[in-house]
């Protein structure tokens, strides 16, 4: 474990040392339960295939080729990726001032029928992890190295336009389980928190939610109704912020798909030189 995973340890349990050890332990353990460290992402840049089924998926024999290398047993490929979305976007993309990652979830955008049809709980659960391990392993030192200072959480967005109280009871212990992973494994990774677009009936589902929370967390998030985009423009560039919530961004694709942000400045300058040279 280095240094910097170990005080996000000790602060989540304001020094305690006890405390943090006892933590640390847990999440080791848990590490090796939910096989972490076999976990890999890989996603082609420009998928050419269309979002599968759950009995294709169970069915998938995967072949690799020149394009898609060898990958270890056990690997995630997370091929449903454009098919979940559609029904539940979620999704990093580029930083704001302070240089911290921006994470945008659209919770109201849900279909929770469509979405277990493409994949399941337990698939999107693995791809929360998935996405943790790269926040701390290649984002937060890409966004570091972007802005000229450490950073060490993210900036998040959740959108709750449209949402509607049924849905989020039908994928509420997907919720919790994530708040937990997101607490106890990955713990002080939040910077900023923005609840936009908040209806009146939110009362409802925060007084479900802020139980699943710890008081320090709870002190990170800031509600918001509609009238949000002046709150937001004061933490993010408007030309990192998607024009659909104020900003100037309009990524190729859709900034959902896109992953733009300083930790892909590499692959795209290869493939800018490729594209040159060819």
């Amino acid at each position: 474990m280095d240094d910097a995973t170990l005080l996000r340890f000790l602060r989540a349990r304001k020094f305690d040392v006890p405390k943090a050890k006892f933590m640390i332990v847990a999440a080791e353990q848990w590490r090796k339960d939910f096989g972490v460290d076999d976990i890999v992402q890989y996603v082609p840049a420009s998928p050419a295939r269309a979002p599968m089924t759950l009995s294709q998926l169970q069915s998938e024999r995967r072949t690799p080729n020149a394009e898609s290398p060898r990958l270890p047993a056990g690997t995630l490929i997370f091929y449903e990726r454009e098919g979940v979305d559609k029904y539940y976007p979620q999704y990093y993309h580029k930083m704001d001032k302070e240089g911290r990652p921006l994470y945008i979830q659209k919770l109201g955008l849900i279909d929770v029928k469509a979405l277990y049809q493409i994949t399941t709980t337990e698939r999107q659960l693995q791809r929360l992890v998935l996405e943790y391990e790269k926040f701390i392993t290649e984002r937060l030192p890409a966004c570091s190295a972007a802005i000229g200072h450490p950073v060490e959480t993210s900036c998040t967005i959740l959108d709750l336009y449209n949402v509607s109280i049924s849905n989020f009871y039908r994928v509420k212990d997907y919720v919790s389980a994530a708040s937990s992973i997101g607490q106890d494994r990955y713990p002080e990774t939040m910077g900023k928190f923005y609840i936009i677009n908040a209806p009146w009936a939110f009362s409802a589902v925060w007084t479900i939610i802020k139980p699943w929370l710890d008081e320090a967390t709870v002190a990170k998030i800031d509600i918001i109704g509609s009238s949000y985009k002046d709150k937001l423009l004061e933490q993010i560039p408007r030309e990192n912020l998607p024009k659909e919530f104020g900003g100037l961004c309009q990524c190729e694709g859709g900034c959902s798909l896109s992953d733009a942000g300083p930790w892909n400045a590499d692959a795209k300058a290869v493939a800018v030189a490729e594209t040159e040279t060819a």
